[in-house]
C-alpha cells in the first residue's frame, strides 16, 4: 500500500484531540501544585505541535477510507498513542522517585489506554493525584475506544469512518449498523457511555467515595479497566456497599452497549434481554461468582456470608477482565483463582469494554462443535448455526476460528518466551493470558497482592505487545504482515 497520507492525516488529527486529554492532568496538577505540571504541558504542546504539523502539511489529502486504510488507522493508534501517553507518566515518575525505565513507562500507558490494568508501581496512594487521575483517565478513553470516539467527530475531519468503525469494533458485530450513519452510530454508543459513566460515579459518591476517588474509579469500572489510585485496589474501602455498586456497573459494562442504545431509542429492555449474549454473560458472571462463593464456603476458607461477598466481587471483577481485587485470592484453593483467569478470556460480550474471547465467538464456536457432531451422525442434514434466530454467515464462522487458532498461537509463543527469560511457568503464562485478555492481575508472581515490577525491560515489552495484540483482536494486527496488503 503505497499511498498512506491519508492515514498519517487522520492519526495526526487524533493525536492532536488526545493530547488535548492531558489538560485533565494539568488542572489538577496546578490546583495541587504538586510540581509536575510542565510534565503534562510539555507534553500536551508537543503532541498537538507534532500531529498539527502534520495534519496541515497533509490537509489536501482528504479521502473516504478503504478497509485496508482502517486497519492500518486502528494499529497505529494502538501502537502510537501508549507510546505518547506514556511520556508524562515516565517524566513525572521520575520527579516522585520512582523511575521503571521507559519499558515500564511504556507498560504503565499500554495497560490504561488496552484497559488492561496491570501495573508496574507501587505506593500509589502517595503518588500525586494528577498522575494517577492520567493513569485510569487513559482507562476510561480507551474503554469505549478512542477511535469510536474519533469516528464521531470524523466529519469534521473530513474522512468518513464506516471503515475505522469495522476495523476498530471487536468481531462479529462489526457490520451491524444500529443508525442509517455510522457517525450517529458512534456517537450513540458514547452517549450511552457517559450516561454510564455519570450514574456510576454518582452511586460512588454516594455509597461513601470522596469525590476523586469516585471520579478515578468510575473511570475505572465503566471501562472494566480495574487500575485503582491504592495499592490494595478496590479493598482499599472495605466496604460491602461499594462493592455491590462496583459489580453492578462490572455486569452493566460486561455486556453489548449496542443493546442499551437500541433499549434507550424503543425504551423498553425487552429486546435486550432476548438477546442470548447478553443471557450467556450474565449467566456466565453470576453463576462462576456463585459457584466460587460456594466453593470457598465448602473449602472452610470463609463463613458463607464472606465467601459469598468476597467470592462475587473478585470472580466477576477478574471474570469481566476489570481486575480489582478485595483480597489476595491465590491464597485461596488453587480451583478458584485459576478458573476467575480462564473466564476472563470469555465472559464479557461483544460490543462491551471487556477483553478476550468475548461470548459470542464462545456462542458461535459451541454450536459449530454441535453441528459437526450432529454431521457425524446425520451427514446430509442442515443444521445451520444460528443467534437470536439469524443464521450466521459462514464467514463469519471461519472468522471466529482463524480467530481462535491466532489467540491460542499467541499465548503458547509469547508464554514461552516469558518462560525462556527464565520466568516461572505459572507467572510466565498467567502473564500473557492476563495481558492479551487485557485483564490486568494473573497468578504467581503477578498476582492481585503484587506488581509487574518483578519483570524485567524485556519482559514487560513482552506482555505490552500482548496487551496490544489482544486489543486489536489479533487478526487487525496479523494482517499487517501479510505482503498482499502492502500491495495496492
Amino acid at each position: 500500500m503505497s499511498d498512506v497520507k491519508p492515514v498519517a492525516r487522520l492519526f495526526a488529527g487524533l493525536l492532536v484531540i488526545f493530547s488535548l486529554c492531558l489538560s485533565a492532568p494539568l488542572a489538577v496538577s496546578l490546583w495541587q501544585q504538586d510540581g509536575l505540571w510542565l510534565d503534562y504541558a510539555g507534553s500536551l504542546l508537543g503532541g498537538c505541535a507534532i500531529g498539527g504539523v502534520v495534519f496541515y502539511k497533509l490537509r489536501r489529502h482528504r479521502q473516504e477510507l478503504q478497509p485496508r486504510h482502517g486497519v492500518l488507522l486502528v494499529t497505529c493508534v494502538w501502537l502510537l498513542l501508549p507510546l505518547f501517553a506514556s511520556v508524562p507518566i515516565w517524566l513525572a515518575l521520575r520527579q516522585v522517585g520512582q523511575d521503571p525505565g521507559f519499558a515500564g513507562a511504556f507498560f504503565e500507558g499500554v495497560s490504561g489506554l488496552t484497559t488492561s490494568g496491570a501495573t508496574v508501581l507501587s505506593s500509589l496512594q502517595s503518588l500525586p493525584l494528577s498522575l494517577n487521575l492520567w493513569r485510569t483517565f487513559m482507562q476510561w478513553l480507551g474503554g469505549m475506544g478512542i477511535l469510536i470516539l474519533a469516528v464521531a467527530i470524523l466529519p469534521m475531519l473530513g474522512v468518513g469512518g464506516s471503515q475505522v468503525f469495522k476495523a476498530e469494533v471487536a468481531g462479529p458485530i462489526k457490520d451491524t449498523k444500529l443508525t442509517p450513519r455510522i457517525t450517529h452510530t458512534a456517537k450513540g454508543l458514547w452517549s450511552v457511555y457517559l450516561g454510564l459513566s455519570l450514574a456510576c460515579f454518582v452511586a460512588f459518591w454516594a455509597g461513601g467515595m470522596d469525590a476523586a476517588d469516585a471520579l478515578m474509579h468510575m473511570f475505572t469500572t465503566v471501562s472494566l479497566g480495574g487500575l485503582s489510585p491504592h495499592d490494595t485496589s478496590f479493598g482499599y474501602f472495605d466496604s460491602p456497599l461499594l462493592e455491590a455498586i462496583a459489580v453492578g456497573f462490572m455486569l452493566i459494562a460486561s455486556c453489548n452497549f449496542a443493546l442499551y442504545f437500541v433499549a434507550v431509542r424503543k425504551r423498553s429492555l425487552r429486546g435486550a434481554w432476548r438477546n442470548a449474549e447478553l443471557r450467556a454473560t450474565l449467566l456466565a458472571l453470576v453463576g462462576s461468582g456463585l459457584l466460587v462463593s460456594l466453593f470457598l464456603w465448602s473449602k472452610n476458607t470463609y463463613a458463607f456470608a464472606d465467601a459469598l461477598r468476597f467470592g462475587m466481587f473478585n470472580t466477576i471483577s477478574l471474570a469481566t477482565t476489570t481486575g480489582y481485587a478485595t483480597t489476595d485470592y491465590l491464597s485461596w484453593p488453587a480451583f478458584a483463582p485459576l478458573l476467575m483467569l480462564l473466564l476472563s478470556g470469555v465472559a464479557s460480550s461483544a460490543g462491551s469494554t471487556g477483553g478476550g474471547v468475548k461470548m459470542l465467538r464462545v456462542l458461535i464456536l459451541v454450536q459449530q462443535a454441535a453441528r459437526e457432531l450432529t454431521r457425524l451422525v446425520h451427514p446430509t442434514v442442515l443444521n445451520p448455526v444460528r443467534l437470536n434466530q439469524n443464521i450466521v454467515e459462514s464467514k463469519v464462522i471461519f472468522s471466529v476460528l482463524a480467530f481462535m487458532m491466532f489467540y491460542i498461537t499467541a499465548i503458547v509463543l509469547l508464554g514461552l518466551v516469558l518462560v525462556f527469560t527464565d520466568l516461572d511457568l505459572v507467572t510466565a503464562f498467567s502473564a500473557v493470558i492476563a495481558s492479551i485478555n487485557c485483564t490486568g492481575p494473573g497468578l504467581g508472581l503477578v498476582g492481585p497482592s503484587s506488581t509487574y515490577a518483578v519483570m524485567n525491560s524485556f519482559q514487560l515489552t513482552v506482555c505490552s505487545f500482548a496487551m496490544l495484540l489482544g486489543r486489536l483482536e489479533i487478526l487487525s494486527m496479523m494482517v499487517l504482515l501479510m505482503p498482499s496488503f502492502w500491495r495496492r
